[in-house]
């Protein structure tokens, strides 16, 4: 073999190699990154919309994601509909914001494993000259003036979610607690229904300049931070506003398909240390002196909590006798462990 024809096969040889090398590399980047996006078990969560709109469920999904191969896709919707989908098996799990709907979820055995989360409050909101003068005064008097207000005005005075929803379900109880039949007074000429989420609500409030009834986390996010309205708070933190959030699993004894390890994984972390702080912490730069979106709920559940907000959170969201977050008949016995 000549000088000449080694150097080709040397070079020849090398070029092999290097294309070896780089199939190699390619080969595993590809694995690597089959790995990491799709090999990632799906987890379907049907939230209420003022966990999604607030933005605080984007920060949950960033930390639980990097902490486990399950990726989280959340549908907003209002508390009927999410529970709704959960009843037909269309999701994994429910958050949601209305105990009343939610110990009905259970009792027809669509439900398992509630555990409280978070809370916070609702306020009603409305123009800053606030024309129906419920400044200073409680919901129940806040909405009897609105009432009489709008009775003597031509156009909408108090705009509704209508939709259902866990803040739709609150001001039904408030307008009952006020002395109205909601049937009758919902069908009045100035009271508006947008039949959509809490932001969509804000919006349709703000262009009537009207008032109406809204969770403090959204309504801090469309002022303080997105300044998309201008409508001002006129309620302090009241029991009879107390606003509670809970997630609880489908039942697989209805539907055999959905995810529920991955689920208890999930409500795992919601209620770990990190989960609490991660939620009682969001917004809290952004917001200041406004104070917190939500607060963590989780150290007020326990029965020996003595704090007044731990036993507003008990009259306002425990089922059963003895009362409870979720009575042992509707906990799965392979998750015991949420309860200890």
């Amino acid at each position: 073999m000549t000088k000449h024809n080694g150097e080709n096969s040397l070079k020849l040889w090398q070029k092999m190699l290097t294309a070896a090398i780089i199939i190699t590399a390619l080969i595993i980047s590809g694995t690597l990154i089959y790995m990491q996006y799709f090999s990632r078990r799906r987890l379907l969560v049907s939230t209420t919309t003022s966990l999604w709109e607030s933005d605080l469920l984007k920060e949950v999904e960033k930390a639980f994601e990097a902490k486990y191969p399950i990726d989280l896709q959340f549908t907003a919707a209002g508390t009927g509909i999410a529970i709704e989908q959960g009843r037909n098996g269309d999701v994994d799990c429910v958050l949601v914001h209305a105990p009343s709907q939610e110990i009905n979820f259970l009792q027809q055995g669509f439900g398992s494993c509630r555990k409280i989360i978070a809370y916070n409050f609702f306020t009603i909101i409305g123009p800053s000259n606030d024309p129906a003068q419920i400044n200073g005064q409680n919901a129940t008097e806040a909405l009897k003036r609105i009432a009489e207000y709008g009775r003597n005005q031509t156009g909408r005075v108090w705009v509704s979610r209508g939709d259902n929803s866990g803040t739709h379900t609150k001001e039904q109880s408030l307008w009952k607690s006020a002395g109205f039949n909601y049937t009758l007074v919902s069908a009045e000429s100035w009271y508006a229904s947008k039949g959509g989420g809490m932001g969509e609500t804000l919006m349709m409030t703000e262009e009537f300049s009207a008032y109406t009834l809204s969770d403090i986390g959204t309504y801090l996010k469309y002022t303080e931070r997105d300044q998309l309205i201008t409508l001002d708070s006129f309620m302090e933190e009241k029991y009879e506003l107390l606003n509670v959030y809970s997630v609880m699993a489908v039942n697989q004894t209805h539907h055999k398909h959905v995810n529920f390890n991955d689920t208890i994984t999930f409500i795992k972390f919601l209620i770990s240390d990190e989960g609490q702080q991660l939620i009682e912490n969001y917004g809290k730069t952004d917001y200041g002196a406004s104070g917190r979106l939500f607060h963590a709920a989780v150290q007020f559940v326990p029965a020996n909590s003595t704090e007044q907000i731990a036993q507003w959170i008990k009259k306002y969201a425990f089922f059963g006798n003895p009362s409870t977050e979720c009575p042992p008949e509707y906990r799965d016995q392979r998750c015991l462990e949420l309860y200890t």
